[in-house]
């Protein structure tokens, strides 16, 4: 096997083909659960009360905002009744508020509350000190070909 050249695993087929299968889902399964872990930490810093499954509404408004719901919805891969049910629970901690959309009377926006937006920002901003902490000691094309790598791996839709 010339080693730049893509593997093409047969049904069956044990090796040391198969073996670099495993280990990459082996990495990505531990990178899930530590992300997990992570999103836990994150949702209690941010607040008490926040369930961790509700935390990347936070993130997307944090990136653009404000939304239609439907658009969150879009944004989270959720269903329009999960994204509610989320919606609601970090509006309940005051965190998001919804807003009448003023381009569609029957459509509501969705923003992050000036205390939302400053706890999601402090939360960012430690999380950011971390990677860099954690990624300090790579080189620039080791990061980008990481970038790179983990791009593809999320086009393949198997993550």
């Amino acid at each position: 096997m010339v080693a730049d050249q893509p593997l093409n695993p047969g049904l069956g087929v044990q090796g040391p083909e198969e073996e670099l299968y495993s280990a990459v889902q082996d990495e990505v399964a531990a990178i899930a659960r530590r992300s997990r872990r992570v999103h836990r930490d994150q949702a209690r810093a941010l607040h008490p009360d926040l369930d961790p499954t509700a935390l990347p509404v936070l993130l997307v408004l944090a990136r653009q905002e404000p939304l239609r719901m439907s658009e969150l919805a879009e944004a989270l891969w959720l269903d329009k009744s999960t994204a509610t049910r989320q919606i609601d629970a970090v509006a309940r901690l005051g965190l998001v508020e919804r807003l009448p959309d003023p381009a569609d009377a029957r459509a509501r926006l969705v923003r992050l509350t000036g205390e939302g937006r400053s706890r999601v920002t402090a939360v960012l901003a430690e999380q950011r000190q971390m990677w860099t902490t954690a990624l300090s000691g790579w080189s620039a094309s080791d990061l980008r070909e990481l970038t790179r790598l983990l791009r593809q791996l999320r086009e393949s839709n198997i993550v």
